[in-house]
């Protein structure tokens, strides 16, 4: 299994021409890819600093493919390279999203309602047991700019439960780099929690070409986790 992943992590990475959650967001929106499309968001390098030290991430891949009408499946994770020579494979996981109500997001009027089914996968070398996540999404987007709220309860990898809280706001759609916020709470009963805060921007270059680029600072039991997010989305 883990062999699978990493081999599926490095095809992800590598695929040529157009994928995390929703870059560069830990939280998603309530669309999917086009039927019979894949849409890769691509992360080449990022950083991250916290308890475990300093962490250059490369690459970080979302890799989404357009299964029906209205459904999505994913495959997502994040190779990490620390200072000692220590490498590993994290985040490791397969999501189904279905959209359950078509709304702005879709071009039409009202909210835009979708459902995301996660297996949080073992990893390489850390993050060694396999969890569950159910996310409820809501999106909707108007003149001045657009939100997205997540609510997911979770069974993490160490078998505990969980809930995660996320909510981005974005500025106009139409303007050709747009600012972007997000703020999360997620906890894992009796363990840890998680605050954060990103903000950053989206740079439309094309209707099928975005750069992205986020801040994020975290208070994980009260210690910080600092990172810097960069990268691309495009669809083949």
């Amino acid at each position: 299994m883990r062999l699978l992943i990493a081999l599926a992590m490095g095809l992800a990475s590598w695929w040529p021409g157009t994928a995390l959650a929703y870059r560069p967001f830990d939280s998603t929106d309530a669309a999917v890819a086009d039927k019979g499309t894949f849409e890769v968001e691509l992360s080449p390098l990022r950083y991250r600093h916290d308890d475990d030290g300093t962490a250059w991430i490369s690459p970080t891949a979302r890799l989404n493919y357009g299964l029906a009408d209205d459904w999505e499946v994913v495959l997502e994770g994040q190779a990490e390279h620390f200072s000692n020579m220590r490498s590993r494979v994290a985040e490791a996981q397969v999501d189904v999203k279905s959209v359950l109500q078509e709304g702005s997001l879709q071009d039409k009027p009202g909210w835009s309602l979708a459902t995301e089914a996660s297996v949080l996968l073992p990893g390489i070398n850390t993050q060694d047991g396999a969890g569950f996540e159910l996310t409820g999404i809501a999106s909707r987007r108007w003149d001045w700019g657009t939100i997205h709220i997540n609510v997911a309860p979770e069974l993490t990898r160490d078998q505990r439960l969980g809930i995660f809280t996320g909510l981005i706001i974005e500025g106009p759609d139409a303007w050709p780099v747009r600012p972007v916020a997000e703020v999360n709470y997620q906890r894992a009963f009796n363990t840890d929690e998680e605050f954060s805060v990103l903000v950053g921007a989206i740079w439309k270059l094309r209707d099928k070409l975005a750069l992205d680029l986020g801040v994020r600072h975290a208070r994980v039991n009260s210690r910080p986790d600092e990172q810097i997010r960069a990268g691309i989305t495009f669809d083949l």
